[in-house]
C-alpha cells in the first residue's frame, strides 16, 4: 500500500483536486491519501482564532462569512451533481455552524485546537464526495480515530499502528483510503495537532504504521531544488538523497518538506518520493537509504535565528560548564540548531526565543553574554561533503564578501553550517550557487 500527501495548493482550487484525483485513480495501487486544507484555510482559521482570542466577536465572525462564502464557490464548481452538491452544502453547513457557536461560548487554546482542525476536515470529505460522484470506491478515514500523540505532544507510533491496523482490517473492501493531516488527538483525547507543516509528517507516521511501499509527497513544485528557488536563478530539482541529507536540508530551511517528516519513514527504510501535482511526469526527488554520489547536493537558509555568546574567564578546564549552559536550555525546552566553542567562550543558535529573556537571566549567571538577532543559518549538505577536497575553500571563496559569524564544520558527514546576518542571506546563497554547482 501507498502513502500519497497532497499539500494545500494541490487542493486549493477545484481544477486543482480534480488533478489530485486523477493522479490518485491512475493505477491500481491500494494507497492511503492524506490531504491538507485548502490553501488559504488554516491562515483564515488562525485569524479566527485570534480574533476570539481577543473577544472581537464582530470581527471572528466576518471571517467566518467570509470563508464560508470561499467554501460554498468552492463546491459549486468541483460538484456537477445535485445530489453530491447538497451533501457537500451540508457537509459544510454543519462545519461553519460549530465555528459560529465559537462566537457564544468562552476562547480557551482547547477551542481554538477544535477550529484549527476544521480545515482537513472539510477538505477530506469534499473530496471524498468527489471520488465518489466520479464513480471511485473510496472510503473516509478520520484521523482523529487513529493519529495519537504522548503527553510530550510527541506522535505514539505505536499506538497510532495498533489503532490503524485494527481500522484497515475492517475495511477490506475499499483501496483507496481518504485521511486528513496535521489533525490528532492529544494523550488526553483532546483534539490536537502536528503542528504547522504536519500533513507530511501525518504521511510519514502512517507509511510506517503500515510499513508501505512508498511515501509521495505531492506539491506545487518538482522535487527537492538544490537552492531556493525563489531567490536564486538556475536552481535544479535534486534526483537523489539519503535519508540524513534529506533531513538536513529540511531542518534548515527547504520549505519542501517538513522536518519532522523523515524519521518515520527512515526508521522503517521507506522510500519518500517528492512529486509535482502540476507536472505529475516529472521524476521529482527520491529520498532512500542508498548512499548517493560524494557531492554537493544542495544549499538551504534557515532565517530567524538568534545567536548567543556566553563568556566566562572561569571556563578554562572548568569542569561541567557546557552541561550548565546545555540544562538551561533544557529547562526552558529550547532547541540548540548550531554550536561552536573556544577556551573561553561557548556560542549557540535557537530558533524559538519564546524564552529568551528567561535563558538570558540564567546564563549571565555563568558569565558575559552577548546576543545577536536576525541571523540566518546557510546550510550546505551532501555526502561526506566535510571530507571531500576543496569544499571548503570553494565555500569560503563564494562567501569572501560575506560576514560570518559562527562557522559548524565536522558535526556532521552531511552539513557545514554558516551564520550570518540575515541581510547577506541572498547574495550568499546566490555565490554559493555560482561557485559549488558551476551554474
Amino acid at each position: 500500500m501507498q502513502v500519497l500527501k497532497f499539500g494545500g495548493t494541490s487542493v486549493g482550487k477545484p481544477e486543482r483536486m480534480r488533478q489530485v484525483a486523477q493522479i490518485v485513480t491512475n493505477d491500481a495501487h491500494s494507497k492511503i491519501v492524506v490531504l491538507s486544507a485548502l490553501s488559504g484555510t488554516t491562515n483564515a482559521l488562525v485569524a479566527i482564532g485570534g480574533a476570539l482570542a481577543l473577544a472581537d466577536k464582530e470581527d471572528a465572525k466576518t471571517k467566518i462569512d467570509s470563508l464560508r462564502a470561499h467554501y460554498a464557490a468552492f463546491i459549486e464548481d468541483l460538484l456537477s451533481t445535485k445530489e453530491k452538491a447538497a451533501e457537500a452544502k451540508a457537509i459544510i453547513d454543519e462545519h461553519f455552524e460549530f465555528l459560529r457557536i465559537t462566537l457564544k461560548i468562552s476562547f480557551n487554546e482547547a477551542l481554538n485546537r477544535d477550529i484549527l482542525a476544521q480545515g482537513e476536515l472539510m477538505s477530506t470529505k469534499l473530496f471524498t464526495l468527489y471520488l465518489e460522484e466520479i464513480g471511485v470506491n473510496a472510503k473516509l478515514l478520520p484521523a482523529l480515530e487513529f493519529m495519537r500523540t504522548n503527553e510530550e505532544r510527541e506522535p505514539d507510533l505505536e499506538l497510532i499502528t495498533e489503532k490503524l491496523e485494527a481500522i484497515l482490517a475492517k475495511e477490506s473492501d475499499a483501496s483507496i483510503f481518504i485521511t486528513q493531516g496535521y489533525i490528532c488527538k492529544n494523550h488526553k483525547g483532546e483534539i490536537d495537532n502536528l503542528q504547522r507543516g504536519g500533513s507530511d509528517y501525518t504521511a510519514s507516521l502512517i507509511g510506517a504504521a503500515i510499513n508501505a511501499t512508498e511515501i509521495q509527497i505531492w506539491t506545487d513544485i518538482d522535487g527537492m531544488h538544490n537552492n531556493d528557488p525563489r531567490v536564486v536563478d538556475k536552481t535544479f530539482p535534486i534526483a537523489e538523497l539519503s535519508f540524513n541529507e534529506a533531513a538536513e536540508l529540511a531542518y534548515f530551511g527547504a520549505k519542501i518538506l517538513h522536518p519532522a517528516s523523515i524519521w518515520p519513514a527512515q526508521k522503517r527504510g521507506i522510500t519518500v518520493r517528492l512529486l509535482n501535482t502540476i507536472q505529475p511526469e516529472a521524476k521529482g526527488t527520491v529520498i532512500s537509504t542508498a548512499t548517493t554520489s560524494e557531492d554537493v547536493k544542495a544549499v538551504a537558509a534557515k532565517d530567524g535565528i538568534t545567536a548567543i555568546k556566553i563568556k566566562s574567564s572561569r571556563m578554562l578546564l572548568a569542569y561541567g560548564f557546557l552541561r550548565k549552559v546545555f540544562e538551561i536550555f533544557e529547562n526552558y525546552k529550547t532547541p540548540i540548531d548550531m554550536i561552536t566553542t573556544s577556551e573561553v567562550a561557548v556560542s549557540v543558535t535557537i530558533d524559538d526565543d519564546t524564552y529568551l529573556n528567561k535563558i538570558l537571566i540564567e546564563l549571565e549567571k555563568l558569565g558575559t553574554v552577548e546576543v545577536d538577532r536576525n541571523q540566518t543559518i546557510i546550510c550546505i549538505v551532501g555526502n561526506f561533503v566535510a571530507e571531500r577536497k576543496g569544499v571548503v575553500n570553494n565555500i569560503f571563496e563564494a562567501l569572501s564578501t560575506i560576514p560570518i559569524r559562527m562557522i559548524s564544520y565536522g558535526g556532521s558527514r552531511h552539513n557545514i553550517s554558516l551564520l550570518t546576518d540575515e541581510g547577506f542571506k541572498v547574495e550568499a546563497l546566490r555565490n554559493l550557487n555560482a561557485h559549488l554547482f558551476d551554474l
